[in-house]
């Protein structure tokens, strides 16, 4: 069973893209985090004392450059490329010039008929959580295909690590875009 390990690293307000269920960020970052999920019951299961709110990543209601960080904790895996595409424009545009879009997912070979499931342990700056996700959809998804949606929105990728089917992917804003489509 595959093992991620998250240290608790960034500094100032950090937007989670799809933070409620398990809500990993909110519970390693408490207060720095606004959460936003689509369903209001994941949002009340994420044990954190993280701001949560209804929202829809592809149409976020906060100002330009108004986060020093986005972090996405599989849950690109939850939606099609057009609409992950949409998510990554609308976090860049969120983001402050310099900073960080972290995306953690896994490589989806298929997820149709049969469900995709990746059960993780997940080591969240010193606190344990033991989780399964899923999804069953059509499609697939790479770490190169993420890669290549975050470059089209004008991030630069910093650094990448790869283990088991799974991706850590992160990213920057340049310090002379404000985000601005």
């Amino acid at each position: 069973m595959p093992a991620i390990r998250l240290s608790k690293n960034l500094k100032g307000r950090i937007l989670d893209l799809g933070g409620g269920g398990e809500g990993v960020m909110g519970q390693i970052y408490g207060r720095q985090v606004v959460a936003i999920d689509m369903l209001q019951e994941e949002l009340d299961e994420a044990p954190c004392e993280c701001e949560k709110l209804v929202m829809d990543a592809t149409a976020l209601d906060f100002s330009d450059a108004s986060f020093d960080h986005v972090t996405a904790f599989f849950t690109l895996m939850y939606m099609e490329a057009a609409t992950q595409e949409k998510a990554v424009f609308e976090a860049e545009r969120v983001l402050k010039p310099n900073g960080t879009l972290d995306i953690w997912d896994a490589d989806i070979p298929l997820a149709y008929p049969e469900p995709f499931l990746i059960t993780l342990d997940i080591d969240a700056a010193g606190k344990p959580i033991h989780t399964t996700y899923g999804i069953q959809k059509h499609g697939t998804q790479s770490a190169a295909g993420i890669t290549a949606m975050c470059k089209s929105a004008g991030l630069h990728l910093r650094e990448t690590a790869r283990r088991e089917g799974l991706f850590h992917l992160s990213f920057q804003k340049s310090e002379n875009r404000m985000g601005f489509h």
